[in-house]
């Protein structure tokens, strides 16, 4: 029996939590040659399951029909549309609207109307003006888009899915209802999860790479059973998934060898192709009394041939290795690291060619206690723009995916973000008439004092401000061929309190002697 021998429900979720949880992990990129796709680009999971012994192949199930409509027509929705029975300035999506109004128009506010964007595929709806046409005119096209995310839903054959309904818990009234309604789940030919039995097929999970049709073999590195009372066994044959017993012990029904916990693994190239793919399964026994319980799924992504980032102090920091940073991606949650240093707080490096085209992209990682300072030369040339020379340079002292907080010692957990030190960013510019105001220096403060006792003390980060300083450029001679020195700098400034030596205070002798001490003397 092999991992993907499971009841169809809990393949399902397997499936549905590797194409759902990981998109919420990252925003979906809209690239320009897939805008006018017809064709989706589809995300297929599919484990293709021997037939055991002395069982006849199932045969397919049948198709569960076409896709569901879309709850909301995007080619009728206008979210600018504010004012009722009035034209808004710039809604170019709005009836209200007419060719007298779009000549007074400078651009559309909002260009692109579009539904979900977890699905690989969605309608469209987009907006532009034609000046050239007198009057000018609103011009709209519907296409498909195509999401280029490797985990996107491909096909939701669950209507209920596409609103929010409240979901019916099973209990012992209802299950088998629910077991018979989730057949609709079952092996079609859009699906993500297939079913049909294939005797040629081997008993081996594969993941498919969208758009490169190869398929990356999942292997199951361990299966660790956890019993009622948390003692952990590690299941020494990995191609055997134990299938589900229930049992009654006493007033109790225990059902053993339930998923609690699975980990996926995947390892990708420089190029964004994943080579490998490896999943840590955990089961365990839940008894009535636990119920409801939760079920944990995470997903890590390794670059392939890449070194571990090294940790700094525990808790300090040690002087000579990168500083933790990070980004929090939305209110409520924890702070997001990655593995790889150039995620972390990071500074422009400095080559030989002092070109800072040519090293776009190469950063190398602030360490702790190293006052640092790089910088690049900036050609400019006719066909470059003032404001493409500033996001351009913005973009490369900054980099990519400036952090916002840097953890205060080296051992600090991404889940207590009130502990982190945000990073301040302030702008500095000189404001010039009829200049341009282009990026020259990013110079970083971090502020640290030490921390705890005086025998030991450790090196806790207080404060990290990120100053962008801007410097105005003669407009007339920007487009001019020159030549601007671009620079980047950290600084590390101590700002501990002095240590003063203390000492225990002298004792005091409140001695008592008794009146007749001195008897016969006094």
């Amino acid at each position: 029996m092999g991992l993907w021998d499971l009841p169809p429900l809990l393949l399902v979720l397997l499936d549905c939590w590797a194409s759902v949880s990981a998109q919420a992990g990252a925003t979906p990129v809209v690239t320009t040659e897939g805008l006018y796709s017809t064709k989706p680009a589809p995300t297929t999971f599919r484990p293709a399951v021997s037939p055991r012994p002395h069982e006849t192949p199932r045969a397919p199930r049948p198709s569960s029909g076409p896709r569901p409509t879309p709850v909301t027509d995007v080619a009728a929705l206008c979210v600018c549309d504010l004012s009722p029975a009035l034209c808004d300035v710039n809604c170019c999506c709005d009836p209200d609207c007419s060719s007298v109004d779009f000549s007074v128009f400078s651009a559309c506010s909002i260009p692109v109307v579009m539904g979900d964007s977890q699905f690989c595929s969605q309608k469209a709806a987009i907006y532009s003006l034609n000046f050239t046409a007198d009057p000018p005119q609103r011009v709209f096209k519907l296409v498909d888009q195509i999401n280029p995310s490797v985990f996107c839903i491909h096909i939701t054959n669950y209507k209920p899915a596409l609103s929010f309904i409240n979901p019916e818990v099973p209990d012992e009234s209802n299950f088998d209802k629910l077991m018979k309604t989730s057949d609709r789940f079952s092996s079609n030919a859009e699906s993500d999860v297939s079913l049909t039995a294939k005797p040629d097929a081997p008993n081996t999970a594969k993941y498919e790479v969208p758009g490169s049709g190869t398929k990356v073999p999942i292997t199951v590195q361990s299966i660790t059973i956890q019993s009622l009372n948390k003692t952990l066994t590690l299941q020494e044959d990995t191609d055997v998934l134990r299938p589900l017993v229930l049992v009654e012990a006493g007033h109790d029904k225990i059902c053993t060898n339930v998923i609690l916990e699975v980990k996926y693994s995947l390892m990708y190239t420089d190029a964004g192709e994943i080579v490998k793919a490896d999943v840590f399964v955990l089961l365990g026994a839940v008894s009535s009394a636990m119920v409801p319980f939760q079920q944990k799924f995470e997903i890590y992504f390794i670059q392939q041939n890449t070194k571990p980032v090294p940790l700094s102090g525990n808790p300090g920091y040690v002087v000579g290795l990168p500083l933790a940073a990070g980004f929090q991606p939305q209110k409520g949650s924890g702070i997001m690291q990655t593995t790889n240093r150039y995620g972390q707080l990071t500074l422009l490096r400095s080559t030989a060619e002092q070109d800072c085209l040519a090293i776009a992209g190469i950063r190398t990682p602030v360490l702790f206690g190293y006052n640092m300072q790089s910088g690049c030369k900036l050609r400019l040339t006719k066909a470059i723009t003032c404001r493409l020379v500033a996001q351009k340079v913005e973009s490369l002292l900054k980099g990519q995916g400036f952090p916002d907080y840097v953890a205060p010692f080296g051992n600090s957990q991404a889940q207590d973000v009130l502990d982190w030190v945000p990073v301040h960013f302030i702008t500095q510019t000189s404001h010039m008439k009829d200049s341009c105001q282009l990026p020259v220096a990013l110079a970083i403060e971090v502020k640290w004092t030490k921390y705890g006792s005086l025998l030991n003390p450790q090196a806790k980060i207080v404060n990290v401000t990120a100053n962008l300083i801007s410097s105005s450029f003669p407009e007339t001679n920007s487009g001019n061929k020159g030549t601007i020195l671009i620079s980047t700098a950290v600084t590390f400034v101590d700002v501990s309190a002095p240590a003063e030596a203390g000492f225990r205070a002298r004792p005091t002798i409140n001695a008592r002697l008794p009146f007749n001490f001195f008897f016969p003397f006094v």
